[in-house]
């Protein structure tokens, strides 16, 4: 079976990993060599990043390395992309720390596993392509406002600041308490932090081969300890990371748990069907692949209800960790699945050594994904292609950054659609074309009139105050739809007034030009006979009036 000859239809896409594609079309050493390589590449640089974003959303590091290992494994193994790769992602810090502040860690995993349950659904009801009409403007707007948040939530750590209280959530009361706090700043976090920061961007620049998240982490943490850098550390705040993976076991349900957790889920559910479905697309740009939404929506799933099961948080697909996938020359979903073998390694063999990694340097490496995030170069385009896009993008970003999350989303979606429905509006035309048979005293009182677009309820403003305005007692209109692509109620219902309005003037309204499927379309509401004639041109029109 190969990927070219699957359906492409939404409603016939088939829910069959990707993994099992591509052992049907033969799997052999070379194939297992590069996927090898490929996972251990990921491995290195998901390693960090899963501890750092676990402690940036409001739980020990521990979790991050589960999250990872569980989470990834299944997502390569049940998904529908063939290079994806999942675990914890920087855009949910945000959610996940809230999560966690308002219903502890046992609300975490509960949320997790609704949300689980809830992308699972999603993919078996087949509704994965429409997970994925999100506006660009709003995509690139909230990844830009999450980009925001997690900088400011990393100062604390960059710094060294020492807070009187808990650290709030909302940015503008964050940035005012760490201001407070400014005395207690210390110069060794920053060093930590800057040379963190300074050590990944000069590897990325003169050895872009090399691990420059691992390398960099590794070498700053060598100094600190070397040189008894007085800065706190991941074993110092959360003590010695686990060397097993913990025993499976349910969350916490009950009726008010389950009500405390549901809107997380929700809002979980939202973005890591978006973020997964976009890290999909990515990774088949990159490769030319083509994966099945709805199979990684349920892959998704079930990789989030396996990680609450063994302390894990939200799993999503990643594109950063995705696109280093396919560039280290993966072949297939097994690059996935070895690649959170490796990190189940690493917490086997080499847990105790990351104990000593600063705080001060995750947070660097924190801040250097966060600036990432921020796309600037998209969003300076959208903001000059046009007022509407520009629109919706900063609103997106303001809502996210200063308000909520799955507020900014829903807000943008919203403007996005405004600004569709406009533009169709804009580009739908009533023209009105020279009288039949002018030259002819019998058919002066015949008129003409071009219509082009989409005749909805966006565009049914314009255009019935431009037939307001026609002729006032006309024989006939012959209204030309041979350039209307679509019809909606409302704009039925303007043609049916309009054709009443001729009839009880004494005359009749034609509809020339329509095609098989416009017309079909405007018989099923209601544009039938006698109501409404249809002619196949204009000649056929003129003789139907003579008839």
């Amino acid at each position: 079976m190969r990927e070219a000859r699957l359906p492409k239809g939404e409603g016939s896409e088939p829910l069959l990993p990707m993994s099992a594609t591509v052992l049907g079309e033969g799997y052999g050493l070379a194939g297992l060599r590069a996927d090898l390589l490929a996972g251990l590449t990921v491995a290195i640089v998901a390693l960090p990043l899963s501890m750092a974003i676990a402690i940036a959303s409001g739980v020990g590091p521990e979790r991050g390395l589960y999250t990872a290992i569980v989470g990834g494994f299944l997502v390569s193994a049940l998904g529908g992309s063939r290079f994806q790769i999942g675990g914890p992602a920087g855009a949910f810090i945000v959610l996940v720390l809230a999560c966690v502040q308002q219903t502890g860690v046992s609300g975490l995993a509960l949320a997790t596993f609704l949300s689980g349950a809830m992308l699972a659904v999603l993919g078996l009801l087949r509704l994965g392509q429409t997970i994925r009409y999100m506006p660009y403007p709003v995509t690139v707007g909230f990844t830009a406002g999450i980009g925001v948040i997690i900088f400011a939530s990393q100062i604390k750590d960059m710094m060294g600041l020492h807070l009187a209280s808990a650290e709030p959530g909302p940015i503008i009361e964050k940035l005012a308490a760490l201001w407070a706090a400014r005395d207690t700043l210390s110069p060794a976090a920053v060093a930590v932090a800057l040379a963190t920061v300074g050590v990944i961007e000069a590897l990325k620049r003169f050895a872009p081969r090399w691990p420059s998240l691992l390398l960099g982490i590794a070498l700053i943490t060598a100094l600190a300890t070397l040189l008894h850098l007085p800065v706190e550390t991941i074993q110092s705040r959360f003590g010695a990371l686990p060397r097993l993976l913990p025993a499976p076991h349910l969350p916490t349900f009950s009726l008010e748990a389950i009500r405390a957790a549901l809107p997380w889920a929700a809002s979980f559910t939202l973005l890591g069907a978006i973020e997964s479905l976009l890290s999909a697309m990515v990774a088949d740009g990159m490769s030319g692949s083509q994966h099945r939404s709805n199979t990684e929506l349920v892959a998704q799933g079930v990789a989030n209800m396996g990680a609450a099961l063994f302390g894990g948080f939200c799993v999503t697909g990643t594109i950063a960790r995705t696109a280093t996938n396919v560039r280290a020359g993966a072949h297939g979903p097994a690059a996935g699945m070895l690649h959170a073998l490796f990190v189940l390694a690493f917490l086997l063999v080499a847990a105790p050594l990351a104990g000593y990694i600063p705080l001060a340097a995750l947070a660097g490496l924190l801040g250097i994904v966060a600036w990432n995030m921020v796309e600037r170069h998209e969003m300076a385009a959208l903001i000059r292609a046009s007022r509407g896009d520009a629109l919706v993008l900063i609103v997106t970003f303001l809502v996210v950054t200063f308000r909520d999350l799955a507020e900014g989303i829903v807000i943008g979606f919203a403007l996005g659609g405004l600004v569709f429905i406009r533009r169709m509006a804009e580009m739908t035309r009533l023209a009105p074309g020279a009288p039949v048979g002018a030259a002819d005293a019998q058919r002066a009182d015949v008129v003409t009139y071009h219509l082009r677009g989409a005749v909805f309820f966006g565009s049914v403003a314009r255009l019935g105050s431009v037939l307001d305005h026609i002729v006032q007692s006309p024989r006939a209109i012959l209204l030309d739809v041979s350039e209307v692509g679509f019809v909606d109620s409302t704009g039925a219902r303007m043609i049916l007034q309009l054709s009443q309005k001729m009839t009880r003037k004494g005359g009749r309204l034609i509809v020339v030009g329509a095609t098989a499927p416009l017309e079909a379309a405007m018989r099923a509401q209601g544009l039938t006979p006698p109501a409404l004639t249809y002619c196949a041109d204009t000649a056929a029109a003129l003789a139907s009036l003579d008839a």
